[in-house]
């Protein structure tokens, strides 16, 4: 994204500090800047107050400070103001199980009710559509809810923390579902934390890149969420552990290098044909490195390679680029097609294939007793011709829930020997969430959000405060080769199998919300782990 921009003179004087009077509370040195519409200072009140702006009656000079326009209640530095207005309604207890009919709720909540069980769209507050995607694709991962609403409260007052509150509040706004809102208080908390979503050109707020907004706010829950053993939840739940290995062009030399990312690059090229392909050039890399041999800098060349695989795998297709002729992010429109099933066998290590070897195998036979078994029902032979089944539904399907204690019990292990079955990757992924940018640069255009519910495998796209439900074909449409809408960032969801002890015959199938919580290589099985 564009640099920010120091302030200039005129802007330093527009910046102001307030003492503000809200009943028994007093709020002193409140920054104000007065060259912003009042409507953005009623959204700091409503962070410090929890007093929504349409409930705020602001008195400044004796005057009642409308949202649009100073006028002439223009604060000077070390005024009083007052502040009115309830944060909260005390609710009245009302009799319990009385039926409710559709006519008789408001008509805002008769509007959202089809959609209330996807949850709730989120008001754009002026280019924030970049926000508003990645909020509603993250709140597709229930495992980091779980633990976003265990640990939040102890998250601090600094500005990481309560943009960790922020998170944990807007999803649990988001879970009650109906009517589309406006999410002022994690918009607050976003740009305090990170000033670069606050930039402004010529007076209106910029748009800002989606993946940056996604990279920022997983780094601010790895710094304040953190499971019992003080390990960084997201790292447990998207962390992709790598080992690079390179060569020297000109000399033996060679060295490898670990290391841990949140999401997996999509290089696109000229004759790139498939997001499999461009997985395998992001992974390809070269540097320059001094030789000890030679006692200059040579070329070393080589690829990163997978050695541990996470619950959620995070792809971004390298769309955007930066055009020196008009200084501005350009956008590679070319279509990049992509399955609703993603395998990362081929990318993965050795060490890892071979972990992965017995739970892909039992994944297969699972997959060919479902299809035998739904051929033999057709024929109207029925579930009684097929051997005792011991699979659970198909690798589509998204499981029961479980929390993050219990998802951390998962293992790739091929040779588990406990006693009790244990959940293993596969390697291969299934597709639950999708943003989408429309336009032609990085800094203008349109973002929205595609995800799978994991209720009935429903797809909803969230278009800010809009939500409709689209099909499997039309998601798969997002691979771009025009203005539509294209994919930019891809949620997949890992899928697993139950491996029973030795002898057993293979059990069920199951999603990473059934087991979130360790990666793949980084696990143990029960019996090392003392579980």
């Amino acid at each position: 994204m564009t640099q920010s921009v120091g302030k200039r003179p005129a802007e330093e004087m527009a910046q102001v500090k307030l003492n503000v009077k809200w009943g028994k509370e007093t709020y002193n040195d409140v920054e104000v800047d007065t060259s912003q519409s009042p409507l953005v200072f009623k959204s700091q009140l409503f962070a410090l107050t929890g007093v929504p702006p349409d409930r705020q009656k602001v008195m400044i000079k004796g005057a009642l400070l409308k949202d649009d326009d100073w006028g002439k209640a223009v604060p000077k530095g070390g005024m009083s103001i007052m502040l009115m207005g309830s944060a909260e309604v005390v609710p009245v207890e009302a009799p319990k199980n009385i039926p409710k009919f559709v006519e008789d709720l408001p008509e805002s909540e008769q509007e959202h009710l089809e959609t209330k069980r996807f949850g709730s769209g989120l008001h754009n507050l002026g280019n924030t559509c970049y926000m508003n995607s990645t909020i509603q694709c993250m709140f597709a991962v229930k495992p980091l809810r779980d633990a976003l609403y265990s640990k939040a409260p102890g998250a601090g007052g600094d500005p990481t923390g309560r943009l960790v509150t922020a998170t944990a509040e807007l999803f649990k706004d988001l879970e009650n579902g109906g009517a589309p809102f406006p999410p002022y208080a994690f918009l607050m908390a976003l740009r305090a934390k990170f000033p670069q979503f606050g930039q402004q050109v010529q007076g209106v707020y910029a748009q800002q890149d989606a993946e940056e907004c996604w990279t920022n706010v997983m780094y601010a829950m790895r710094e304040k969420v953190k499971d019992d053993d003080g390990s960084p939840i997201v790292d447990k739940l998207f962390g992709i552990r790598t080992r690079l290995s390179l060569k020297s062009d000109e000399t033996t030399e060679s060295f490898t290098e670990d290391g841990l990312s949140y999401t997996l690059k999509v290089n696109i090229e000229e004759k790139t044909a498939h997001v499999s392909e461009g997985v395998s050039l992001g992974l390809k890399e070269e540097r320059e490195r001094n030789s000890g041999e030679l006692g200059r800098t040579v070329v070393f060349r080589g690829a990163m390679m997978l050695t541990s695989l996470p619950p959620y795998l995070t792809l971004q297709m390298m769309r955007f680029f930066f055009r020196r002729d008009n200084s501005q992010k350009a956008k590679i429109l070319k279509k990049i097609p992509f399955s609703l099933e993603f395998d990362t066998f081929e990318f993965c290590s050795d060490e890892l294939k071979k972990e992965l070897e017995a739970p892909r195998a039992a994944y297969k036979e699972a997959q060919d007793r479902e299809m035998e078994a739904k051929k033999l029902a057709k024929k109207g032979q029925g579930p009684s011709a097929v051997a005792p089944p011991v699979a659970a539904p198909a690798a589509g399907s998204s499981g029961a829930d479980v929390d993050m204690k219990d998802a951390g019990e998962a293992s790739t292990s091929a040779h588990a020997t406990s006693s009790t079955s244990k959940k293993a990757m596969t390697g291969k992924y299934e597709l639950v969430g999708v943003v989408t940018h429309k336009g032609r640069t990085a800094d203008s255009g349109h973002y929205v959000a595609w995800v799978k519910q994991p209720s009935d495998g429903t797809w909803v796209c969230f278009d800010d405060d809009k939500l409709t439900v689209r099909t499997e074909e039309e998601v798969l449409q997002l691979s771009g080769g025009g203005d539509w809408h294209m994919a930019y960032l891809m949620l997949y969801r890992a899928i697993m199998v139950d491996m029973p002890e030795a002898g057993a015959p293979a059990a069920a199938m199951v999603t990473a919300d059934d087991a979130a919580g360790k990666p793949a290589a980084a696990m143990e099985t029960e019996s090392s782990a003392g579980v």
